[in-house]
Parts: structure tokens; C-alpha cells; sequence
């Protein structure tokens, strides 16, 4: 009798999805990755469906779009009647936990007034059992490094930005200031180390979600991984010659380089030395990963584990003077994706590349289908079965990616000020096909952009007389993807005189 099937489902955040070596990456080296892309299926064109954390990832754990789950900002509470992977696999009997954290803004209605998860965005996916929490307060983390001898900061959120005395790379270093604590002391050691732990003790089938802070910033490493990847030879950044020409593009933009969080430094020494350290994150976390991958092989439960690697967002890294993850622009949501599923029945498809494109919505049906499991009404998503089971898409998959930003801040009305709108009309949704991208503002102008000719994104052609009928039928294509995904939970079903009669529609 084959053995029960275990999930790990593993999140790096704020990796963009270009940076893989196993993708041709020109500098980037993950050889554990790779590897584990060689034995699974590497996705190439893989997106998130919001951005930033918290919305992101409602849409990876629910499977629903933002327009139905509805937690579009960090913060905004996730609504408690939605379900999602972790109680559909606790229904089954299974114990979901999770090292890291889920950044899900708990709903207040019903919540005592003195609940501290009401005090801040990053509270635990329902039906999940934290094992290890970290986040902006790593205490479990802090408090081992205090046990181990380590100096901590008084204030713990700073923990993560500790580094070394002396100058930095723009100040005249050689290379970038490291990061004060060791590699096997750093927070991705600690979560991964406490993740093989736990998996190692394990007496049955595991549901683990390893969620992974890096390279997220602040973009300070350990050594070595500060100094792996020269800051002098890292690609180039993909933006106009100067913020203002750049801020040209659209009202929203230009909003948006005025904030100094999002604005890249003009120090293009600095920008380069974050870029490299950036990587040197990604390096660290494959090496981490590596560990947890030997562990599964040494313990026998490698043939027995559905893995799946993948991101919340991606990162502007100075494109378009940029810094984070907003708006509309690809490199912060073409994210990595990676399913490794273990079974005889897919051996056929291992170390293929798919080009389809594929959403974050899809995971939570892919875990659910892969234990047998039925999936909720609510899934806009499908899974990715079909793909490993044949190597080619299924029938009437998605032609195109599709993604919401959601710009409003209930504690700050500047960009209702700056941009003439009201909370509401704070968003912007995006319909990103092979050639074409289309991206529609509720109340700002539209843009187009033919990433065949312009990959870069950086010319928009909605007022062009030759694009307007391309304009129009993608503008069509967005409106029929909002209707098809509208919110449906009882939509299948009809009292009769016979009763309740449901029919469940066909997933595309």
C-alpha cells in the first residue's frame, strides 16, 4: 500500500519570478531549486493576483480573486466566512501548521475587543496551527538568539536589520555590510531548522506551510551571502532616465514616485548594493531549502511529499525607480512557481517548463485535489493537476494573467487628495495576455502596452488611433473575467418544490 501523501508548501517572499538559474537567470544561482524544478514542473509565467502581503496572500490561501475575498490592503480584514486550504485539510483530518506567518487581518465582527491579533495585520490563517510564528515582532526567533548569547535589540523588529559595524558598500566597503548574525543564526536558518524539526519527528501525514521572510527586506545578509554577487555587475534597471520623465507615464505613477518609501535611492551605488544583496537572500534560501529537501530524502518521505515553491509578489528593485511592490507593472507579480509532486502518475511530465499562465488562485485547488479533496464553491482558481498528470494545458484554460492593486489606506487620504478620487475609486485592475496588457483604473486613465515590441513596459498606447480596437477588446476581455469570477457561493443552487436542486458550474 502506498503511503498517505504529505503537502509542503513552502513561500519565499518577494522573489521575482525571472530569478531562478533553472530560467536562465544571468547572475542568480539556485542549484537546489533547480534541482527540485528537474524532478517537478517549473512554471515560467506564473503570477500573483494582488499585492502587497496581506492581499496576496488571502488570494494564495482562499483561492479567490480580491474582488471577492475583499482584503485589499494590508490590514483589511479577511471576511470569516471565506474558507481556505488549512480547514479544508483539517476537515480531513489532517493538522496543519505553519513556520513563518500568513499576514491575514483577522474579521473584527464577533472578535473581543481586546483580541490582540486586532492590533495588527499579521495574524494566523484560520484553521492553521502556528508552530513557529514569525513576522514584524520575531519573538520565538529573538528569544532564541537571546538563549544562544546573541545581543538582541530592545525593540525586536529591529533584529532583522542588525548588521555589522563599519561602512557600507556606497560608503566605500568592497562589498555590503553583512548582516550581524551568522548564517546558521539568521532568521531563515532559525524558521527552516525548526520546519526539519518538526517534520523529522513527524509520526504520520504532514500538512506544513513554510513561509519564509526572504529576500523580503530589509536586504541585509549573512555572510557569505552579502558578498556572493558583485554589486558592480548586476543586471541594469529597467527605467527612464529620471524619475520625473518616468512619473510622465500616468497620474498614478507619478503619486507613486513621490512617496519615498516606494522611490528608489538616486544613489544608483546604493540601488546596485541592494540588488546584489537581494540575491544574495535568494542564494541563502536555496542553500536553506537545500536542507530541507536532504532531510526528506533522509528520513524516506521525499517519494511521499507534494512540494510547492512559491511567492506572495515580486519586487520593483529600481525598475522604473521603483522600490517594493505596487501598481501594475509586471516585476511585481510575475512570481517563481514549482510543483514537485512525487507520484508515479506524473513521470512522464518531471523537469518540463509550462508556459501557460498560471495564478496564485490555483494553488489552494491543487493541494485540495492532490489529497483527494473536494473544492469550495468560493475557488476562482483550478488546479494544476492536469499540467503534472499530462505536460499540456487542460481545456479552456486561462489566456491571460489577471491581477488587482488596491491603492486606498483608510488611516491616509493623500492619494484620494493628490489623485481627485474617493477611498472607493482606489484601485486598478490588470488583464496581461502573451503580447498585449491592458490596465484599468476605476476612475484614472487606462493604459496599454505591447510587451512584443515594448518589454519594458514603458510606452502607452491607449490613445493611439491603431491600438483603440486592441484597446477595446481587451477592455472587454477584463470586464467579461470580473463577471465569469463574481462572488458565487449560492449561486448553483435553486429551491424548487422538490427542494434545494444544485448544479456546479464548470471551472474556466
Amino acid at each position: 500500500m502506498s503511503k498517505p501523501l504529505n503537502i509542503l508548501f513552502i513561500t519565499a517572499d518577494q522573489w521575482r519570478g525571472e530569478c531562478l538559474s533553472a530560467l536562465g537567470h544571468p547572475m542568480v544561482k539556485t542549484p537546489h531549486l533547480d534541482a527540485l524544478a528537474r524532478e517537478g514542473m517549473l512554471f515560467r509565467n506564473h503570477f500573483a493576483n494582488a499585492v502587497p502581503c496581506g492581499p496576496s496572500r488571502a488570494s494564495l490561501h482562499t483561492g479567490m480573486y480580491l474582488q471577492n475575498h475583499r482584503s485589499g490592503t494590508n490590514g483589511t480584514p479577511l471576511d470569516a466566512r471565506h474558507t481556505n486550504w488549512a480547514r479544508e485539510v483539517g476537515k480531513a483530518g489532517y493538522d496543519p501548521v505553519l513556520f513563518g506567518y500568513t499576514d491575514t487581518s483577522i474579521d473584527p465582527r464577533g472578535v473581543d475587543a481586546a483580541d490582540p491579533w486586532l492590533r495588527t495585520y499579521e495574524g494566523p490563517l484560520p484553521g492553521i496551527r502556528p508552530v513557529v510564528m514569525m513576522g514584524d515582532k520575531p519573538a520565538a526567533w529573538t528569544s532564541w538568539l537571546k538563549a544562544q548569547g546573541y545581543t538582541v535589540p530592545d525593540d525586536i523588529r529591529y533584529a532583522y536589520s542588525q548588521r555589522a559595524p563599519g561602512p557600507d558598500y556606497e560608503d566605500g566597503a568592497l562589498e555590503p555590510k553583512p548582516l550581524l548574525y551568522p548564517v546558521e543564526a539568521d532568521d531563515t536558518s532559525f524558521l527552516v531548522d525548526r520546519c526539519i524539526d518538526y517534520i523529522r519527528d513527524a509520526r504520520g501525514p504532514f500538512v506544513a506551510h513554510l513561509s519564509i521572510l526572504r529576500p523580503h527586506p530589509p536586504f541585509i545578509a549573512p555572510e557569505p551571502y552579502n558578498a556572493i554577487y558583485d554589486p558592480l555587475n548586476v543586471p541594469g534597471f529597467q527605467r527612464r532616465a529620471t524619475p520625473e520623465e518616468e512619473s510622465t507615464q500616468h497620474p498614478w505613477l507619478a503619486y507613486q514616485l513621490s512617496r519615498k518609501l516606494f522611490r528608489a535611492p538616486d544613489n544608483e551605488k546604493k540601488l546596485r548594493r541592494l540588488k546584489a544583496v537581494y540575491y544574495g537572500l535568494m542564494s541563502e534560501v536555496d542553500a536553506a531549502l537545500g536542507r530541507v529537501f536532504a532531510m526528506l530524502k533522509e528520513t524516506g518521505r521525499w517519494d511521499n511529499t507534494l512540494i510547492i515553491f512559491t511567492s506572495d509578489h515580486g519586487e520593483q528593485m529600481g525598475d522604473h525607480w521603483l522600490l517594493g511592490k505596487c501598481g501594475y507593472f509586471d516585476a511585481s507579480y510575475r512570481i517563481p512557481l514549482i510543483v514537485r509532486d512525487p507520484r508515479a502518475s506524473v513521470d512522464a511530465s518531471r523537469g518540463m517548463i509550462v508556459d501557460s499562465f498560471t495564478e496564485n488562485v490555483d494553488i489552494m485547488p491543487t493541494m485540495l485535489q492532490a489529497l483527494g479533496l473536494d473544492l469550495p464553491v468560493q475557488c476562482d482558481g483550478r488546479s494544476l493537476a492536469p499540467f503534472l498528470e499530462t505536460g499540456g494545458a487542460p481545456a479552456a484554460w486561462r489566456t491571460e494573467a489577471h491581477w488587482e492593486y488596491d491603492f486606498r489606506d483608510p488611516t491616509d487620504e493623500t492619494a484620494e487628495k493628490r489623485l481627485d478620487l474617493t477611498l472607493h475609486q482606489c484601485a486598478m485592475n490588470v488583464v496581461r495576455g502573451r503580447r498585449y496588457k491592458y490596465v484599468h483604473f476605476t476612475k484614472l486613465p487606462p493604459l496599454f502596452f505591447d510587451l512584443e515590441r515594448d518589454p519594458g513596459e514603458f510606452n502607452d498606447l491607449s490613445r493611439d488611433p491603431a491600438h483603440v480596437p486592441l484597446v477595446l477588446e481587451y477592455a472587454q476581455k477584463l470586464l467579461s473575467w470580473r463577471m465569469n469570477h463574481d462572488e458565487q457561493t449560492l449561486t448553483h443552487i435553486a429551491l424548487t418544490s422538490e427542494g434545494p436542486v444544485a448544479r456546479r458550474a464548470a471551472r474556466n
